[in-house]
C-alpha cells in the first residue's frame, strides 16, 4: 500500500510539472496571445442571486386573465380557483382544469392568486363552503368558489383559446369540487381527453372536442366495487394495447385494471394491517401512478410517504421512502426513464431513477411566484417548458429553462403521441 501511494504521488508530481515545462519553453509572445484569447473568451459571470428555481425562470403574467364571455359572466372581483390539473399537448395548447373560481376580497388586486392574499384567506379550495373534502360538515368560511371555466386551453402566451364551458355544469353537485387530474393517453391517435373527478368518484374519457364516450364509477356515490363504484379515484396510466390503470386513491386503497374497453379486470391494495408498519401493497392514499417502457406501474403512496413498484398484473416488485417530510402529489416518467416528482410536504420538485435512487430536486415552499403551495401535477411541452398546476395557491405557472442549464436538471419530455412515434 505504501508503494502504491508513492507511485500515485509521483505519478501526480509529473503530471503537473509536465504542463509548467511547455509553458517555461513557450515565447513570451505566443503567452501572452494565448491568455489574451482566454480571457476573450471566458463568460461574464453574473453577481449575485442564487439558483432559486432550479434550472428554470419563472415566465411572468402566465396565464392571462380571463375575459368575459358570451354568457355574460363578468370576472370583476373573481380570480383562480384551485389548480388540481395542467397538461401540455403542444407549446400552444396548454390544458388547465380548475375546481372553480374564487370570488376577491374587497381591495383585492384582480386575478391575485389566494396563495397571494394579503391578509390571507387561506388556501385555494374546490370545497363546497361548510363542507370539507370528505363532504363533512365543518365551519363556514362565508365564500363560495363557481364552476366557471373549469377546464380551458391557453397558447403559449397564457391567452384562453379554448373552453369547455358545456362541462362546468358536470361538477354541479353536492360534494363536487371540480377535476382531479387531465391526460391523453400517449398511445391514442385520436387524443381522447380522461378526466378523473376524485369528490364525485368518476373517470371520463372525452373525444377531443368534449363529447363524452365513456364514464367508470355511478357519480356522488363512494366504495370499492371493480368499475361501477370508486373512493376518490386520482390519477390513470396506460399501456401501449390500450390497457389502462386507475389509483382509486384516498378511499379505494387499491389500483384498478381494465381493457381498452373499459372492462374491469382486476385489482389489487389494502389498508395496513399495522398502521404504524405499512408493507408491500397497502396504501394509506394511491394518489399518482405512471408505467415505465418496461411496462411496470410506478405507483405513489401519498400517505406513507413512498413508492411501490409492480407488474402489470399486480405483482409487487420494490419500495422505496420519498423522504420523513415528503408528501408525493404527482409523478411521471420522462421519455428518458426518469421519474420527476411534485412533492406537496417539501414544495419541491424531485428526480428519481426507475430504482428509486434519488438524482435531483429544487423548490421552496412559498407565497411569490415561482415557490410552491401544493404542486399537484406537473406537465413538460416539446419546447422543454414545465408547468405546475398547484391547488393552495391557486394558480398554474409557467417555468422557461434557462440559457446554458444542465440538460440533467431540465425535467425531460412528457410522453405523448406522435405519428412517427409515441416518445415523442
Amino acid at each position: 500500500m505504501r508503494t502504491r501511494k508513492w507511485s500515485l504521488t509521483m505519478l501526480l508530481a509529473v503530471g503537473l510539472l509536465a504542463p509548467a515545462a511547455l509553458i517555461g519553453c513557450s515565447a513570451p509572445a505566443d503567452t501572452a496571445a494565448s491568455a489574451s484569447a482566454a480571457q476573450a473568451a471566458a463568460p461574464t459571470q453574473e453577481k449575485g442571486g442564487q439558483d432559486e428555481f432550479g434550472p428554470y425562470e419563472v415566465v411572468a403574467n402566465w396565464p392571462l386573465p380571463l375575459e368575459d364571455a358570451a354568457d355574460g359572466v363578468k370576472h370583476e372581483g373573481w380570480t383562480w380557483g384551485s389548480v388540481g390539473a395542467v397538461y401540455a399537448e403542444t407549446p400552444d395548447r396548454i390544458w388547465i382544469a380548475q375546481r372553480g373560481e374564487l370570488p376577491l376580497p374587497k381591495g383585492a388586486k384582480p386575478w391575485t392568486p389566494y396563495g397571494m392574499l394579503q391578509p390571507t384567506r387561506g388556501n385555494a379550495t374546490g370545497n363546497d363552503d361548510g363542507l370539507s373534502a370528505t363532504c363533512e360538515p365543518t365551519e363556514k368560511r362565508g365564500w363560495e368558489r363557481r364552476y366557471h371555466h373549469v377546464i380551458f386551453i391557453v397558447d403559449r402566451n397564457g391567452k384562453m383559446v379554448d373552453w369547455w364551458k358545456d362541462h362546468d355544469k358536470d361538477y354541479e353537485m353536492r360534494c363536487g369540487r371540480g377535476p382531479h387530474k387531465i391526460k391523453m393517453s400517449p398511445y391514442d391517435p385520436e387524443k381522447h381527453v380522461w378526466i378523473i373527478d376524485d369528490q364525485l368518484h368518476m373517470i371520463y374519457k372525452f373525444t377531443y372536442d368534449g363529447k363524452l364516450v365513456m364514464s367508470l364509477g355511478t357519480k356522488g356515490k363512494r366504495g370499492r366495487d371493480a368499475g361501477t363504484l370508486f373512493d376518490r379515484p386520482t390519477d390513470v396510466a396506460w399501456l401501449p394495447d390500450g390497457t389502462f390503470f386507475i389509483s382509486d386513491g384516498y378511499g379505494g386503497v387499491r389500483v384498478a385494471k381494465f381493457d381498452k374497453d373499459g372492462k374491469f379486470l382486476m385489482d389489487w391494495g389494502k389498508t395496513p394491517a399495522d398502521p404504524k408498519n405499512p408493507g408491500p401493497n397497502e396504501w394509506n392514499t394511491v394518489h399518482s401512478i405512471a408505467i415505465s417502457k418496461d411496462r411496470k406501474l410506478y405507483v405513489v403512496d401519498r400517505g406513507h410517504r413512498r413508492f411501490q413498484v409492480f407488474d402489470e398484473n399486480g405483482k409487487f416488485l420494490d419500495m422505496w421512502t420519498t423522504g420523513v417530510n415528503s408528501s408525493p402529489y404527482y409523478h411521471f416518467i420522462t421519455t428518458d426513464q426518469a421519474i420527476w416528482v411534485g412533492d406537496g410536504g417539501t414544495q419541491r420538485i424531485l428526480k428519481y431513477d426507475l430504482d428509486g435512487h434519488y438524482l435531483y430536486g429544487w423548490g421552496t415552499g412559498g407565497r411569490p411566484p415561482g415557490e410552491f403551495n401544493g404542486p399537484h401535477q406537473l406537465t413538460t411541452d416539446q419546447d422543454g417548458n414545465l408547468y405546475t398546476a398547484e391547488v393552495f395557491a391557486g394558480r398554474v405557472t409557467k417555468f422557461r429553462p434557462k440559457p446554458g442549464a444542465d440538460p440533467a436538471h431540465v425535467v425531460g419530455q412528457e410522453q405523448r403521441y406522435s405519428a412517427t412515434s409515441t416518445n415523442d
